[in-house]
């Protein structure tokens, strides 16, 4: 017998003061079996991180042709594809040629620098890639706040994030490994 995913229901607000964004969002996250706690929280830190109205949830680990966020046009076409973890250079190359715009958030500690050390020579030809790292020690303090019902705050000014919910604040300082290029 299949095991099921896990329900989880946040209320996360989000005051983003570098994209002017203030928004609260009511989630219902779909946690797959073999999904951390760490991964769905960076997840979450993802969406707060690029929240829009059409910013949504896709099957993730379910499914191979999907991202673990998109947002898509109202003609269908994909503005944004975000990826979690440490993906192929075949699904980076994939995911750069079906976007506008692919972000990935990479964590792991020493894992991630190696991956970064492998693919980096290679992101150079993606205009509309952008990398971001986040440490070990920010993703395990993340994963601390899982809950079932979750309420988070996240703000984010100059590119650090405070995450909190009702009993305790982090702060996350996020490394981008490639920008966007112009």
């Amino acid at each position: 017998m299949a095991l099921k995913a896990t329900i989880y229901k946040v209320e996360l607000s989000i005051a983003d003061m570098d994209r002017h964004y203030y928004e609260t969002h009511n989630l219902t996250i779909a946690r797959h079996p073999s999904e951390t706690d760490e991964r769905m929280m960076v997840r979450i830190l993802a969406f707060a991180l690029n929240a829009h109205e059409h910013l949504q949830f896709t099957k993730g680990l379910s499914s191979e042709n999907e991202p673990d966020l998109w947002q898509k046009s109202l003609s269908d076409e994909i503005e944004l594809w975000i990826e979690l973890g440490l993906p192929s250079e075949k699904r980076v190359r994939q995911s750069s040629n079906k976007a506008d715009k692919t972000i990935i958030y990479s964590y792991g500690g020493s894992t991630a620098q190696a991956w970064w050390d492998k693919i980096k020579n290679n992101t150079s030809r993606f205009k509309t890639l952008q990398i971001t790292n986040f440490s070990q020690e920010d993703t395990n303090a993340l994963k601390q706040l899982a809950d079932r019902s979750m309420r988070l705050q996240v703000n984010i000014q100059d590119e650090e994030i405070m995450v909190s919910d009702t009993k305790d604040t982090l702060t996350i300082t996020p490394v981008k490994w490639k920008e966007v290029s112009t």
